[in-house]
């Protein structure tokens, strides 16, 4: 325990440039929360499946897949820096694209908005957490990333504040209770109501990313790069794909973000289920983001005197009994079950990153990281898998049985296959750690 407190978590000389860095935590918390809700938002105002509105989910995460490979490419000649300053003009780009896709009121070009936004935020994701992890001694580098990671859920609650209280709360189809039987002059109407409050949170923040881009222009950042000759990528390739602790990390979060965003999206199909509306529902996602929250602190805390391996499995195997709950509880004590994992997501995406990385070069740290930030795909694929299931009976959620519960109760067991893989992989770092 002694070895692991006499490290600095952040070096004095550091801590003007980790506050700067940990502010990016944040707007991609926003962004993800704000755009959660957004799919129960164009379900209602464009009248589509539980499916189809999950291709905003795939186009979200499927930005940060097809993005960060070229990320990792482009710093490895540049610094964190750049990659940081072109993620922000990426975007700033994507949410300003919300503005003609309102004026156009056609969804694929929220859904290319939404692209382009996440092209920003593969760039920052793959320079940000690295970069954390340099910006200090390397016996808390896991520390100091879940310490960075701990202000991504204050975006994540501000999110989901102006997605519930200036988006959900006024949508007019919500309103209406029987929209898709208005006539065809009163739907568009309403649609293009509806698609100017959809449009507003992402113009402002497009504004204020330009600011934080300024911000960051003008001030002087650590370049953390390497001096020498920089190996090839084949070879730092040939490296990754033999490390299992890394190859294993990337599975093992590929699942965990599917996990999460499955538990967060389909909140409100799960309160749907129980006959409660959206807005209310919302409270309850809050009220997760909260418990998140809670959880990445004590989790960070607990990480200076519990190993990263062993912690991931204790909240692992916590996750599953809740889904568990999830599956098999009727009513309001079954929401509660759904809201209680997230407590036990908090540490997982930063610690899992953390384990990945822990024993790589700087060098392969940039190349690695990629791979972690396109294991974001999760996010997309497995949304879309879980919507399906959904839409076994109909448009509805609960429209059949499976296996005795409804099929939005079903459909939470990807997440539980998905919490098991995670237990068993921190298990296994535990036992490399002793």
């Amino acid at each position: 325990m002694t070895k692991r407190l006499k490290h600095p978590v952040v070096p004095k000389q550091m801590i003007v440039p980790f506050i700067l860095v940990t502010s990016l935590f944040a707007l991609w918390g926003f962004a993800n929360a704000v755009t959660d809700p957004m799919v129960q938002a164009f379900k209602k105002v464009l009248e589509l499946s539980n499916s189809q509105a999950a291709w905003v989910q795939m186009a979200f995460y499927g930005g940060y897949f097809c993005m960060a490979l070229p990320a990792a490419m482009f710093m490895r000649k540049y610094s964190y820096k750049t990659g940081v300053l072109i993620g922000l003009g990426l975007y700033a780009s994507g949410a300003l694209l919300f503005y003609p896709a309102a004026t156009t009121e056609l969804f694929w070009f929220f859904c290319l908005g939404l692209y382009i936004l996440t092209f920003g935020l593969a760039f920052l994701e793959t320079a940000a957490n690295p970069y954390a992890l340099a910006m200090g001694p390397k016996e808390t580098a896991t520390q100091r990333l879940n310490l960075a990671q701990a202000f991504n859920p204050v975006g994540l609650i501000l999110g989901l504040f102006v997605a519930q209280q200036f988006v959900l709360k006024n949508l007019k189809s919500d309103d209406i209770e029987n929209f898709s039987a208005l006539d065809e002059a009163s739907k568009i109407l309403v649609k293009t109501s509806d698609l100017l409050l959809i449009r507003n949170p992402y113009v402002i923040l497009g504004l204020v990313l330009i600011g934080v881009f300024v911000l960051f222009m003008v001030s002087k950042m650590p370049q953390a790069k390497e001096d020498g000759d920089m190996p090839s990528i084949g070879n730092t390739f040939s490296v990754l794909f033999k490390n299992k602790k890394y190859t294993l990390g990337v599975l093992a979060q590929i699942l965990y973000v599917g996990a999460q965003i499955m538990c967060w999206t389909y909140i409100y199909q799960y309160a749907e289920g129980i006959g409660m509306d959206s807005v209310t529902a919302g409270y309850y996602q809050m009220v997760a983001f909260i418990l998140f929250t809670v959880g990445r602190a004590i989790g960070t805390f607990l990480l200076r005197f519990i190993s990263s391996g062993k912690l991931l499995t204790l909240f692992a195997f916590f996750a599953v009994g809740f889904v568990l709950g999830t599956i098999f509880i009727n009513g309001i004590l079954g929401l509660y079950s759904l809201v209680g994992v997230s407590f036990c997501m908090s540490l997982m995406f930063p610690t899992i990153y953390g384990i990945a990385l822990k024993d790589l070069t700087e060098e392969q740290s940039k190349v690695g990281s990629a791979g972690l930030v396109m294991a974001i795909v999760g996010g997309a694929l497995m949304p879309k898998l879980q919507g399906v299931i959904i839409d076994i009976g109909g448009n509805g959620v609960t429209d059949t049985l499976v296996l005795g519960v409804s099929e939005v109760n079903f459909s939470f067991v990807l997440p539980l296959l998905c919490f098991i893989y995670i237990a068993w992989y921190g298990l296994k770092a535990n036992n490399q750690e002793k």
